[in-house]
């Protein structure tokens, strides 16, 4: 039992995708699902006229719009290895999901766009990939498109984020001519067709990059300029070093197009056999094996409404060490408390199966009766294991928000609710005034859009919004503190979070300075103390 164990966990491959919006993150999502065989076509986010989706957006707000706003997991098999798949929202106001969503993952695969090299957004999620030391692999997407000299993007890997990297393949003709790609490590040609536009598996032409047929099929131009830069990579080149891979201090590089599947195999073949299984997680404890037999795990995302129609909330698990089976109890940390996980699932995109067992780095879901938090940790015994806290972030953005129908307060107010502990928003009120009116602060202004939309879906309320002039955020930490005494400036507004603890809104930084200076007894954090404690 211990052999077929340690078998299940050391073919775990666990990884988030990352990007920039638009560089293509999604599409190359539903063209490793379509090697992985767990779908058949892939239906691209763009293709509206014929309906169809992609398979990872699963929020409708997400399939008008053509963008990821919440993670997606997917789980598939390959080649004997299973995968999980993290897709996360490309767009910086959404971007702490995909930072919560890093938290779960062991690996990221950062897609770039091959005409704008690196972006604001991706240098954002290279710093946080970074800081937890996790490896970063590179797909340099839309070949298929004119864009940037290869090695010119390489030089902006190296230059902008400041991580050497090492091109695994190499593109065979740029600007639109793009036929296949040169695969350094067999040293081996690869050309393709276009696999009815990149809904089906491609086929490619295999061999050695000097025989004759390749001549035929290139044209005998494009041929010699591969060979010039085979040479000139092989000579100046830095070496490959997969120890450097895994302390995320070399990125590996592979040119294709996610579009037409262009290098879409070689890059998931090379990726798996370079990523490792499950890592030991960092707790209060110490490090915890993922090979040890006591089930542990975190919980890093909880999303209400998958189903609209059962009103479910699910929490999402990171399961760390141990194995999973369905329905064992388990000692919810925070709250001491033993509980049973009786219907456990696992997930593609927004198709769901219940799940039996589960091992280490697998993600799987659970029903959240409101007991769970965003952070919190999951252990089979009783030894008080508490993983590392999940970041979170101070809002950007603020606004007041009302139900139009004061009939529907009810629902209003289960809405809020549930969004806020998704983490999507954070929720305030005024003292002494009642929750008829909440303000609600975000990181990112579309996140209002999304919760407009989801309160009026899902929940069944018209809400109007006022938008407010506050930009920044300070929690106030003073001995018998008192409302009415607290000196603030004409631009603040002072509020209450949902632990009725006292903020501070303001609209610039010179406020700040002010209300410090006339409360001299006070403390102004811009995060909670208990966030600061978790991280």
């Amino acid at each position: 039992m211990q052999e077929q164990f340690l078998q299940q966990v050391r073919r775990r491959r666990s990884f988030a995708i990352i990007s920039h919006p638009d560089a293509g993150k999604t599409t190359l999502t539903e063209k490793l699902l379509l090697y992985g065989g767990a779908i058949r076509l892939a239906g691209s986010v763009k293709s509206r006229r014929a309906q169809k989706h992609a398979v990872s957006d699963w929020m409708e707000i997400e399939k008008q719009r053509g963008i990821s706003v919440t993670s997606s997991v997917l789980q598939f098999d390959y080649n004997g290895y299973c995968i999980n798949i993290l897709d996360t929202p490309g767009h910086q106001d959404f971007s702490e999901d995909t930072y919560r969503t890093l938290m779960a993952a062991d690996s990221a695969v950062m897609v770039i766009d091959c005409a704008k090299g690196v972006e604001e957004q991706t240098k954002k999620l290279f710093r946080v990939c970074k800081m937890r030391g996790i490896p970063i692999f590179t797909f340099v997407n839309k070949l298929d498109r004119a864009g940037k000299d290869p090695f010119e993007l390489m030089e902006e890997l190296e230059s902008v984020l400041g991580i050497q990297s090492y091109p695994m393949n190499w593109p065979i003709g740029t600007d639109g001519n793009f036929k296949g790609v040169y695969n350094r490590i067999k040293s081996q040609i690869e050309v393709f067709n276009e696999g009815k536009h990149g809904q089906s598996i491609v086929e490619s032409v295999i061999g050695d990059v000097k025989d004759e047929v390749f001549k035929d099929l290139l044209g005998e131009n494009l041929h010699h300029q591969l060979m010039e830069e085979i040479e000139l990579l092989d000579g100046a080149g830095d070496d490959f070093n997969l120890n450097k891979v895994l302390k995320g201090e070399l990125t590996p590089v592979f040119f294709g197009s996610a579009m037409t599947n262009f290098g879409v195999r070689p890059f998931l073949e090379s990726f798996l056999e370079m990523t490792t299984p499950p890592m030991a997680r960092m707790s209060n404890r110490g490090e915890i094996d993922p090979e040890s037999n006591n089930f542990t795990g975190f919980i890093f995302k909880i999303q209400a409404n998958m189903n609209p129609a059962h009103r479910d909330r699910i929490a999402f698990i990171r399961i760390c060490s141990g194995k999973f089976e369905k329905g064992m109890n388990v000692n919810h940390v925070r709250l001491n408390k033993a509980i049973k996980l009786a219907q456990p699932q696992q997930f593609l995109a927004q198709d769901r199966a219940v799940v039996e067992e589960a091992y280490p780095g697998d993600i799987i879901g659970v029903h959240d009766p409101g007991i769970f938090n965003i952070g919190d940790t999951l252990c089979q015994d009783n030894s008080k294991i508490q993983y590392e806290g999940i970041p979170v972030f101070a809002p950007e953005h603020f606004a007041r928000v009302y139900a139009k129908d004061s009939m529907k307060r009810k629902q209003f107010i289960k809405g809020i609710e549930q969004i806020s502990e998704e983490g999507a928003i954070q929720v305030y009120k005024r003292p002494f005034v009642g929750v008829e009116e909440l303000i609600v602060g975000v990181v990112g202004v579309l996140q209002f859009e999304v919760l407009q939309y989801r309160l009026e879906k899902e929940y069944g309320v018209e809400i109007k919004m006022q938008t407010l002039p506050y930009r920044f955020i300070r929690w106030v930490e003073q001995d018998n503190f008192d409302y009415d005494r607290f000196s603030l400036t004409m631009d603040s507004l002072i509020v209450q979070d949902k632990e009725e603890k006292p903020v501070v809104l303001f609209e610039n930084e010179w406020s700040i300075q002010k209300v410090e200076e006339r409360n001299k007894s006070a403390i102004m954090r811009s995060i909670s103390r208990k966030d600061a404690m978790e991280k």
